[in-house]
């Protein structure tokens, strides 16, 4: 049986308002992107994720859809979108979209109507003098809203992205054409935002902690699970290997494996991994929980919500981060399974930490009143050249719809391109070696013994070697080093926050 192409893929995320601006107005778009596809093909990656680009009003970036079937002129049309699908395709690249059903906009026609009386069971409404419940909204505050008339609306997060209510039988009806919509336009998967978030317990009970736990009236219903059963089922009745990819916050791994059975969805998202301290013993455990429950791991270090792994890797000494981040990414790519890279973690971006107040855009920042940074920081549109008003991610003398730092300018494509020991060239050194030995090797890992503080382990030749430790550790025996994240002496000794392959 052939193995499907989502199963060992490495997948790249594109955060489209902060990817590349072709339209001149300071905001990523499809257009954008369509222009740097040979830049990715380059890198190495299989498969491009698009964050929303549907209507939207973008209280929260997108995230909160108006019109699940078109493209917001901020990004371009439906035909930008179609050219942008077959141009991927013909350079080998596959296609993820984003699909956001737990919530819309509070601007979708149907909450529109709901507010006008109609239809309002397509939404979760109570009728109640206070608060329905303690439920908090993520983004902060109280996750209701009440409208004229006395009712309220569940939000779990911002306002504006009311809740749907999946015991309407119309709000699955209404999903199941939505994916047909773009699977008709060639797109090869989905990414489910909030996917463990559709379904509430019944009654509403108030929650001590409102976390993203296995266990909780808020997160992870049972009925949910229905629901990917019938798009799994859509899914397979199309050609091509359609697959879907779930955002599934949980505590336990034996919970995210059920996201994944045979008849549900194909993969979900390993957060495990990407919550993990620099330690040894915390990555083995990840290793070993994920192995041991999921049939198809998924590895991811960063994404657009959370802080860029390469700063959450920083120390008191500098530089620590970067090679932590470098050496994480030789690990993860040594694993079985697909890893999720996001946009700039291949120029070694860090989190942009001094963004102005005025110009900050997360709803994170602005429900919160300023005391929570919120997302913006990992969001920072990407540094094309090292010079310029938004350093090539716009048309000249345009500048971005977030400001970038200073240090972007060493950080950019065109500065580290060429250059041997950037950490551009190391991602495409690594995913090209990754390529070359993911089909020889088994779909299987073996624990070597190793020093303190250090984690080695084989995948049939390959062994991957880690140092999380503060000194050098002796490598095992092998023939040759074939990708290394920093200098490797030659005395045989593996330095600190530095990871290899080797061959054996």
């Amino acid at each position: 049986m052939a193995i499907p192409w989502w199963r060992d893929a490495v997948v790249y995320e594109i955060y489209v308002r902060s990817f590349a601006d072709a339209s001149g107005d300071g905001v990523g778009d499809l257009a954008g992107i369509r222009e740097r596809l040979p830049y990715l093909r380059k890198l190495g990656v299989d498969a491009i994720w698009l964050t929303p680009f549907y209507p939207s009003p973008m209280a929260d970036g997108g995230y909160d859809v108006a019109d699940y079937r078109g493209v917001d002129p901020l990004f371009g049309s439906l035909a930008d979108f179609e050219a942008l699908v077959a141009d991927a395709h013909e350079q080998g690249l596959k296609v993820i979209v984003d699909v956001v059903p737990n919530h819309s906009s509070d601007r979708h026609p149907w909450f529109e109507a709901a507010l006008r009386g109609e239809g309002r069971d397509r939404y979760v409404f109570r009728s109640s003098p206070d608060l329905p419940n303690n439920w908090q909204s993520t983004f902060g505050g109280p996750a209701w809203t009440r409208v004229a008339g006395g009712q309220w609306y569940l939000h779990l997060f911002a306002p504006g992205q009311p809740d749907f209510n999946w015991r309407n039988p119309e709000v699955h009806a209404e999903f199941l054409d939505i994916l047909r919509f773009w699977l008709d336009r060639g797109v090869d998967g989905f990414r489910i935002d909030v996917a463990m978030g559709l379904y509430k317990a019944e009654g509403l009970p108030d929650v001590d902690d409102q976390s993203f736990t296995a266990v909780s009236p808020v997160w992870g219903q049972p009925e949910v699970h229905d629901v990917y059963r019938a798009w799994r089922k859509l899914l397979d009745a199309f050609p091509g290997e359609r697959m879907a990819v779930g955002e599934v916050w949980t505590d336990d791994p034996v919970d995210l494996a059920r996201y994944v059975r045979p008849d549900e969805l194909h993969q979900s998202f390993n957060f495990a991994w990407l919550q993990a301290p620099w330690s040894a013993t915390a990555f083995r455990k990840v290793i070993d929980d994920t192995l041991a429950t999921v049939p198809f791991a998924t590895w991811v270090l960063s994404n657009h919500d959370v802080v860029r792994h390469r700063t959450r890797y920083e120390t008191a000494d500098a530089g620590t981060g970067l090679d932590r981040a470098r050496a994480a990414l030789v690990t993860m790519l040594a694993l079985p399974g697909s890893a999720y890279l996001y946009q700039g973690e291949e120029l070694g971006l860090p989190e942009v930490k001094d963004i102005p107040p005025e110009a900050r855009q997360d709803p994170v920042f602005l429900q919160s009143e300023g005391k929570i940074p919120g997302r913006d920081g990992c969001r920072v549109p990407l540094p094309w050249s090292d010079s310029g008003a938004s350093l090539g991610f716009a048309p000249d003398g345009i500048r971005p719809w977030l400001p970038q730092p200073p240090e972007f300018a060493a950080l950019s494509v065109a500065a580290q391109t060429g250059d041997p020991g950037s950490t551009l060239e190391f991602y495409r050194r690594a995913l090209a070696c990754r390529r070359e030995l993911v089909g020889s090797i088994p779909h299987t890992i073996q624990w070597l013994d190793s020093p303190e503080d250090a984690l080695f382990f084989s995948r049939g030749s390959l062994i991957c070697v880690l140092n999380c430790g503060l000194r050098p550790v002796p490598l095992p025996s092998h023939d040759r080093v074939v990708l290394a994240s920093g200098h490797l002496p030659e005395d045989r000794l593996l330095p600190p926050d530095t990871a290899a392959w080797l061959l054996s």
